[in-house]
């Protein structure tokens, strides 16, 4: 398949959408994504029985969305997809002290 510069242009869009999202709305709503995903760790390991990280969290939702877009493709499937991948490289970031909460 070759893509055009409209599908390039559109793929740009998915990515400014999901870092607008992740870094303005969700960043105000949840803080850094670190905070918000350890809670959720926590609760996974404590149902579960075993634990996962922050990290875990990030790469579950985006399977989540991928599961998701092989359902039913969309737009916001793959702009979800995007901005967890960005939750998940600011979290790995976060645990290499690059960021300070």
């Amino acid at each position: 398949m070759k893509f055009t510069f409209t599908d390039i242009e559109e793929d740009l869009n998915v990515l400014e959408e999901a870092y607008r999202l992740v870094t303005t709305k969700r960043n105000d709503d949840y803080g850094h994504p670190s905070l918000h995903f350890n809670k959720i760790a926590k609760v996974w390991s404590d149902l579960k029985g075993i634990n996962f990280t922050a990290s875990d969290v990030a790469k579950f939702m985006i399977v989540i969305k991928l599961c998701r877009e092989e359902n039913k493709p969309k737009k916001d499937n793959r702009t979800d997809i995007a901005g967890y991948a960005l939750t998940l490289d600011m979290v790995e970031r976060e645990n290499k002290g690059e960021y300070n909460l």
